[in-house]
């Protein structure tokens, strides 16, 4: 079967639980990475004192896997911190670590079929969009938008390295096609190379923060 052909089911809810089943997990950094972690700090430092209800801001992770950037904002008290995956042993495992964080933010289901209109403030992307199958990015970024409310932040981490159009994710792209991707719905506030990735990662990242047109 082609990979990038949708209706190619190895990147199903069957594929990714068979992966965390079998422990077969090399995503995986066991932590919040140092570059959504500063992000997030940030965030915390120049806005919470100026907004009293800013721990009440609406984030969702897609695609979360285990979960570590909503485990950390969590942590620092944000109360309304979504997850959404398509296995059930990541966001279990979540659970079993943060006996705290609610049942009822836990969504397991497909990202594309979770229907929540302009409802988000913030999302966090972690290794999501190069996970997907390359035919659903346009679809991804569609979908994203309408998730967001009117000046809604993406922000986060994508690839940067050749796509590839066989084998497993994670499949990579290029500043030039996100752009191009991310331009008819999002201001582009920026897209850089990483400059604290993860040892694995070190060069082969770049941040992003976009804001809802």
């Amino acid at each position: 079967m082609n990979p990038n052909d949708v209706s190619n089911p190895a990147l199903d809810a069957h594929y990714w639980e068979s992966r965390y089943q079998q422990q077969d997990t090399p995503w995986d950094a066991s932590a919040i990475t140092e570059p959504l972690k500063t992000y997030i700090d940030n965030l915390v430092a120049t806005e919470a004192a100026q907004h009293p209800d800013f721990f009440q801001m609406v984030i969702l992770v897609p695609g979360a896997g285990s979960g570590y950037e909503a485990e950390y904002l969590h942590r620092l008290g944000f109360q309304n911190v979504w997850v959404v995956d398509m296995a059930q042993a990541p966001l279990q495992a979540l659970q079993a670590r943060v006996p705290s964080f609610e049942a009822k933010y836990l969504v397991e289901c497909d990202f594309f079929k979770f229907e929540k209109e302009n409802y988000f403030d913030l999302i966090i992307e972690q290794t999501f969009f190069c996970a997907l199958n390359p035919t659903l990015r346009q679809d991804y970024v569609q979908k994203m938008a309408s998730l967001l409310k009117p000046n809604g932040i993406l922000a986060g981490l994508l690839f940067d390295f050749p796509l590839k159009k066989e084998g497993d994710p994670p499949y990579g792209g290029c500043k030039q096609e996100y752009e191009t991707y991310f331009a008819p719905y999002f201001h582009i506030k920026k897209i850089e190379p990483c400059y604290n990735s993860i040892k694995p990662r070190a060069g082969k990242e770049l941040f992003f923060i976009l804001r809802k047109t």
